[in-house]
């Protein structure tokens, strides 16, 4: 499969009361079209800092990061955002919903920025409400009168609404319980198996062997790399292997 992503020699640096603080060292690396690529390691390892700089949210200190054949690091900032608006998808632990729009409309207004067709829009915004398991009498809410587990799948539908070429995903169960944030696991995955590419930054174990490439960040650099294959419900030799990949990581 061919690379979505390329990063060359990726460097991030912030100054901390006139101290240089090295978060990404000459990092490279390869993320593949269909891949479900989990990023792990300790707080502080530069794990989110990865994940934004890959997706342009934030600008390496040094280095590339070749996004579809395209060089992101040196498109300006309106550029920049046009460029993620087409090619990228984003789930947050916190949904960021607009909570004066409704569910559908908060959908809808993610879509309407690529496609000016409301009706054509709309019925995509039907179709992956329907697809995340979020029935129809619950479109015209307001975020604040669903689930949190129901928000954060809404949130995967308006990332999704535009068919990205990636989705970055950043801790999205995080702030969900067991139950529903297997629920948001579980509408991850299908997108997966449907050909979506997805990067997600997690620290749970049980979120991150949905995925089938694990990464380990340490120290700003990748320390180690798992392929674990595609997902398979109920799959324990998968949960195990994984266990063994992080405990040789000194996790």
């Amino acid at each position: 499969m061919r690379n979505i992503i390329e990063t060359k020699k990726l460097c991030k640096t912030f100054s901390n009361g006139g101290v240089q603080q090295h978060v990404l060292k000459n990092l490279d690396l390869q993320i593949k079209e269909g891949d479900f690529t989990v990023i792990m390691g300790p707080s502080g390892a530069g794990k989110s800092t990865l994940l934004y700089a890959l997706s342009g949210m934030d600008k390496p200190t040094l280095g590339q990061v070749i996004f579809s054949g395209e060089d992101i690091t040196k498109m300006n900032s309106d550029k920049l955002a046009v460029f993620r608006r087409t090619h990228c998808g984003f789930v947050f632990q916190q949904t960021y919903l607009v909570d004066s729009m409704s569910v559908m409309d908060n959908v809808l207004s993610a879509g309407l920025l690529i496609n000016k067709n409301k009706a054509e829009v709309t019925k995509k915004a039907e179709e992956i409400l329907k697809s995340v398991d979020i029935s129809e009498e619950k479109w015209g809410k307001f975020p604040t009168q669903i689930s949190g587990g129901e928000a954060q799948r809404v949130g995967i539908a308006r990332a999704l609404i535009n068919k990205p070429e990636l989705v970055f995903a950043d801790e999205p169960t995080g702030a969900l319980n067991s139950k529903t944030g297997k629920d948001v696991l579980d509408a991850l995955t299908k997108f997966n198996r449907e050909g979506q590419s997805i990067v997600m930054v997690t620290h749970d174990i049980t979120s991150a062997r949905r995925g089938n490439r694990i990464l380990y960040v340490r120290d700003g650099e990748i320390a180690g790399e798992l392929d674990l294959g595609a997902y398979v419900t109920g799959d324990k030799d998968r949960h195990q292997k994984l266990r063994d990949f992080l405990g040789g990581m000194g996790w």
